[in-house]
C-alpha cells in the first residue's frame, strides 16, 4: 500500500503558522534592565513589566497574517546595515487620557540614528501592507501598565522620585521583529527575527 504524501503547508519562519500582533524594537540589555527594575516599585496598582520584556519600540504593526508577516520580515532586511549606535535613557513619564495615567515609561534621549531606524521600520510595514500607527514617534521603555484605580497623586510622586533617571550610553547592534500575545497576566513578547544595524 502506498503512503499518502505529506501536504503540510510551507510556514514562513516569521509566523510559524500563527496570526500575530507584530512590532519592531530594540531589546534593552540585561544590565540596563536590572537598573530599571530597581525603579519598579513603590506604586500600588502598577503592573510592572518583566525585565526580559523591556524594549524600545520602533514601529507597531498590529495584526498580521502569514503573508504579511513574511513580507514584513523580508522588507525589514532593507533597514539593516546602517551601523550600530548608542542611546541614553533620560527621565520618566506617563501616557494616558482623560487626566488618567495608564502607562509609566523611561524616556529615551533624542537620537537621529534611532529616528531614522524607526522611519525605515515604518516604511517596511507600509511596503508589506501593514501601515504602522499614525501617532508621532516618542521612543520610550514601558515600565508599567497602571490599573484604573491607581491614585494620580501617587503616580505624580513616583515620577518626581524617579525623574532624574539617566543611563550611561547603551550600544545597540541589532533590532528585532517581535510578536505580542495577550494573556491574562499581560502581553508576552517573542523575538521572531533579528536584524543587524
Amino acid at each position: 500500500m502506498q503512503e499518502k504524501p505529506d501536504f503540510q503547508p510551507r510556514v514562513p519562519a516569521a509566523t510559524n503558522g500563527r496570526m500575530l500582533r507584530l512590532f519592531t524594537a530594540l531589546h534593552v540589555p540585561e544590565h540596563i534592565a536590572e537598573t530599571l527594575a530597581r525603579r519598579q516599585s513603590g506604586l500600588p496598582g502598577a503592573k510592572w513589566r518583566p525585565l526580559d520584556q523591556l524594549h524600545i519600540t520602533l514601529a507597531f504593526y498590529g495584526e498580521a497574517n502569514e503573508r504579511q508577516a513574511d513580507d514584513l520580515a523580508s522588507e525589514l532586511v532593507k533597514a539593516e546595515g546602517r551601523g550600530a549606535f548608542e542611546l541614553e535613557l533620560s527621565g520618566v513619564g506617563a501616557f494616558g487620557d482623560n487626566h488618567r495615567s495608564q502607562t509609566l515609561w523611561a524616556g529615551v534621549k533624542a537620537s537621529e540614528p534611532l529616528t531614522q531606524l524607526a522611519a525605515r521600520c515604518k516604511t517596511a510595514g507600509e511596503r508589506a501592507g501593514l501601515p504602522p500607527e499614525r501617532r508621532d514617534y516618542r521612543p520610550h521603555v514601558t515600565l508599567a501598565y497602571l490599573k484604573p484605580h491607581v491614585d494620580p497623586d501617587r503616580v505624580g510622586a513616583w515620577m518626581t522620585g524617579h525623574n532624574m533617571l539617566h543611563s550611561p550610553p547603551i550600544r545597540f547592534e541589532t533590532f528585532g521583529l517581535y510578536s505580542s500575545i495577550l494573556t491574562d497576566s499581560g502581553s508576552v513578547y517573542t523575538l521572531e527575527r533579528e536584524y543587524y544595524l
